[in-house]
């Protein structure tokens, strides 16, 4: 099939290098300059397990492009899937001026096209978003011109994402009607797993259900092992019992104490959901206080780091996570910010974090929460570390254990990763284990 892809963030060059591994004609559409020129040079604008190869290998074949023409790819195209950000407003609810934009660039296109085409969102938005607001705007700006809509919500985990994409939990669609609905899902015809065809809005709310229950996962393990270590209690002993029962607690992968969570998808997901509760008068304490126990371990953390610390603090890590080059909302920069408010020194080390390769909005997060952050990073661990006299590791990545592993008897390493209770060397210190 020929698909074009608008928006190549971190969810669109994923669905976009994927499909076109399987085989279809895919047409990125993007608005910054850069991105597209990385894809067409057959190099990617994120940093994300086997994308590189995946990007390098069908733009070689000729079944990946991508450019900054919404008409050209909608001509050359039968299905649009929308891919672009939705981040929080400072009430918490959805920044959708993206999705306006693309949805008017889409219909401008269709009518331009003059024959029907297929709309799908990917884009995580709010139960009634498309069918209320995403439908009638591309009706006012197709002239008439048929069309189909669909959404299809995406459950990829930075980090893992390619697997994700290629070995998902479930598949999802949501359409106004059966053609479209089974003409998204003959995209995932190959792929396994549980598929559902559903309406628009139960498509919508799966998404936040998803993410809300991970964020809340994390926040609870987070919370029982600090209970536990309170208690004198071994925290990673205690869950490995609890994460044997399969039946009712479901899944061990979110519950393993460790620090904050962070990235573009759980706290934005956590805030829509509370705004939309709020406008809809309804109290929903559980989900209401994730947020705040999420904010309670980053502010524990912050004030454990500072006293186990000395002056000079090098950070092993910077990304939300380890495998990803995403900061937004990494509890990590804020951690750094506010440490180098209460007069710590600081050096930062990410191999995947590179500020000439962070392109669109994760680069403007960056700069703005950490506006000297040119000044911190250094491209060389060894650097980081011979500098420091307090070594913070914020990723289970082998790549530190083996640079903390020579550290210094005059050296602390203080670790916020998951490291499963590993035991630990005289001069470290574990958060939660």
């Amino acid at each position: 099939m020929n698909i074009s892809v608008f928006g190549l963030g971190y969810v669109g060059v994923v669905c976009s290098v994927c499909l076109a591994e399987r085989g279809h004609q895919v047409i990125g559409v993007e608005t910054h300059p850069l991105k597209a020129h990385l894809i067409n040079s057959g190099r990617s604008p994120i940093v994300e397990r086997d994308v590189d190869e995946l990007v390098k290998r069908n733009v070689a074949t000729g079944r990946l492009t991508a450019t900054l023409d919404a008409q050209y790819a909608v001509a050359s195209t039968d299905v649009s899937i929308i891919c672009v950000g939705t981040p929080s407003q400072p009430d918490g609810s959805p920044e959708l001026t993206a999705i306006k934009t693309v949805t008017r660039e889409l219909g401008n296109a269709i009518n331009a096209k003059g024959k029907e085409h297929c709309v799908v969102v990917r884009s995580t938005v709010l139960p009634g978003t498309t069918r209320d607001l995403i439908a009638p705007l591309l009706a006012g700006a197709c002239n008439n011109i048929p069309f189909g809509v669909a959404f299809n919500p995406e459950f990829l985990r930075e980090g893992s994402a390619v697997s994700d994409f290629n070995q998902p939990a479930k598949t999802v669609v949501g359409a106004i009607n059966r053609e479209t609905s089974d003409m998204v899902m003959s995209l995932y015809r190959d792929i396994p797993g549980p598929k559902f065809a559903t309406d628009i809005e139960t498509a919508e709310m799966i998404k936040y259900v998803d993410n809300a229950w991970h964020a809340l996962k994390v926040a609870f393990g987070n919370e029982i092992g600090l209970f536990a270590k309170t208690l004198g209690v071994a925290p990673h002993d205690l869950m490995d019992i609890f994460v044997e029962d399969k039946t009712l607690n479901i899944s061990d992968a979110y519950l393993r104490p460790g620090f904050a969570f962070g990235g573009a998808c759980l706290p934005k997901d956590l805030r829509a959901l509370i705004h939309l509760s709020g406008k809809l008068d309804l109290r929903l304490p559980v989900l209401g206080n994730v947020l705040e126990s999420n904010r309670m371990l980053i502010d524990r953390g912050i004030t454990w780091i500072f006293d186990h610390s000395k002056k000079r603090i090098a950070f092993l890590g910077i990304s939300f996570k380890s495998g990803t080059d995403d900061v937004r909302e990494s509890p990590f920069v804020e951690i750094i910010v506010r440490l180098l408010a209460k007069g710590r020194a600081i050096k930062i080390f990410d191999p995947n974090v590179q500020l000439t390769r962070l392109v669109g909005g994760n680069k403007e997060y960056l700069l703005r929460a950490l506006p000297g952050v040119t000044e911190l990073i250094v491209p060389n661990i060894i650097d980081a570390v011979t500098w420091a006299d307090t070594i913070v590791v914020t990723a289970a990545d082998p790549f530190y254990a083996e640079a903390i592993a020579g550290a210094r008897s005059d050296q602390v390493v203080l670790d916020l990763s998951n490291r499963g209770g590993r035991k630990l060397e005289p001069t470290m210190e574990g958060f939660l284990w």
